[in-house]
């Protein structure tokens, strides 16, 4: 257990230095000169963490100001968001006397089985190994409580087991769905997402096509007039931000926002010069991530061919899906959060008019993240129709499952769901299973999981541009 936590927690569980790792072992087989290998990894490393900045810095500012909410109007909810899941899984596990640590086995086991279903890869046709290790933490936990919360007696080595199993093929067959649309809208730069909307992601790039036009997108929307200076992403997303966050924090008042971040009122600044001051800090954190993803993609897309071609022949890595934003439209982004927050805002307020027993606050991460994704693949697959309704429709799925899986699951006392619309479209209805027909559910989705890449294959017009991961 000693080694096995010593992995995970300062390997995979610290997903820059995993990166600079893969990215030095890929230079290294490609016989790159020792300095060239270390300059690669030191990029690649530096890259990562400029995106975690940003991607953190987005969290951590503005999770608080949603949050607030809650306590403004002193409602009694759960907010859907990982990071809350964490902590509310983290907590859930120790109500029924359960450690932490067959989380971090299973998350091993479940790296272990993902690396297998490359390394066969011409039976099992995946061809992505997903290396988000962050990701893999949040995946894995939440998938621990579905499995120790559906079969009480196997709160064991046993349970470890089968949540290393799923994760593993979760991992493997949802960025192995990703592979052909992230090809698609990057050009072929050599990456799949592995994240958490990884179904979401392939069913928006199925659907969009059938909603709009690919060719009436966001990046062909021109603006007249005074309008055209929204075309520049700093400036839409800037004014944008202090709109959108400007009556958050309004309507929760000065005196939350001083309980909330005392320390931003220090030297006597005023409420309204505080809400621009805040808002403006989206933008930053976005340049940030931006920065970043373009400086280690570049890198291990590059080296992963040393991998590919003598390690996992024909793999290719499954990374965060903010290295997908750089390859859309400037407004995509920005389009995506604010139709999935009105989405989401709108599922709250039917909540609270039908008096639900289940009230939920947004989250941060799937608000954001989450929707963005959806509006980038439907807009590059249908246009910009496409990703209003789809960004739309995936605020309010957010919420509505999230309500259901916070009752289900027990973790409404707990205060937080994973939130993702991975965990919206697919873990319920798979947690269910599980709590319905035990032993029998997880052989299920196992069986399930195992065929969609036997699918996806078997309906490939082209099987040879399959095996190259092109499609």
């Amino acid at each position: 257990m000693a080694v096995v936590n010593w992995f995970v927690n300062n390997i995979l569980g610290l997903p820059e230095f995993f990166i600079g790792l893969l990215v030095l072992i890929g230079y290294v087989l490609l016989k790159k000169r020792w300095y060239e290998s270390i300059t690669g990894m030191l990029k690649a490393i530096v890259g990562y963490m400029l995106l975690n900045i940003g991607a953190g810095g987005l969290v951590s500012t503005f999770r608080p100001i949603l949050a607030g909410l809650k306590d403004r109007f002193h409602l009694h909810a759960a907010v859907i968001d990982p990071y809350f899941a964490l902590s509310g899984v983290d907590h859930a596990l120790k109500s029924i006397g359960v450690s932490v640590s067959w989380t971090m086995t299973a998350m091993l086991i479940g790296f272990i089985v993902n690396i297998l279903l490359v390394m066969f890869r011409k039976w099992t046709k995946v061809r992505s190994l997903f290396i988000t290790g962050h990701i893999m933490v949040q995946t894995s936990t939440v998938i621990t409580w579905l499995v120790f919360f559906a079969m009480p007696q196997y709160r064991n080595i046993w349970g470890a087991l089968m949540v290393g199993i799923l994760s593993g093929l979760y991992w493997g067959v949802g960025s192995n769905l990703t592979v052909g649309v992230t090809q698609d809208l990057t050009n072929q730069a050599g990456f799949a997402v592995g994240h958490q909307q990884m179904f979401a992601i392939w069913a928006s790039s199925k659907i969009a096509p059938k909603l709009g036009n690919k060719e009436k997108n966001l990046g062909n929307l021109k603006l007249p007039g005074w309008l055209s200076m929204f075309e520049d992403s700093i400036v839409s997303t800037s004014v944008l931000m202090i709109i959108f966050f400007g009556i958050i924090m309004t309507v929760l008042g000065k005196h939350m926002m001083m309980k909330l971040d005392p320390a931003g009122f220090a030297g006597g600044i005023s409420f309204p010069v505080y809400v621009i001051h805040e808002s403006l800090f989206f933008t930053v954190y976005l340049q940030v991530l931006m920065s970043g993803v373009r400086m280690f993609v570049a890198e291990l897309t590059n080296s992963f061919q040393g991998i590919s071609n003598k390690i996992l022949p024909g793999a290719m890595p499954a990374v965060d899906v903010a290295t997908t934003y750089p390859f859309a439209p400037n407004n995509a982004v920005l389009f995506g959060f604010i139709l999935g927050a009105i989405g989401q805002f709108v599922a709250i307020l039917g909540l609270l008019v039908f008096h639900s027993p289940i009230l939920v606050i947004t989250g941060f991460v799937p608000v954001f993240f989450d929707n963005a994704a959806v509006a980038i693949f439907a807009d590059h697959f249908g246009g910009r129709r496409a990703a209003a309704i789809l960004s739309f429709s995936a605020g309010l799925i957010e919420v509505l499952v999230g309500a259901f899986a916070l009752m289900f699951f027990k973790l409404f006392a707990f205060g937080g769901w994973e939130g993702s619309l991975d965990f919206e479209l697919f873990w319920p209805w798979a947690g269910a299973a599980l709590k319905v027909l035990k032993v029998v559910g997880f052989a299920l989705v196992v069986i399930f999981l195992l065929a969609i890449p036997q699918l996806q294959y078997h309906f490939a017009k082209d099987k040879e541009a399959y095996d190259q991961g092109k499609i």
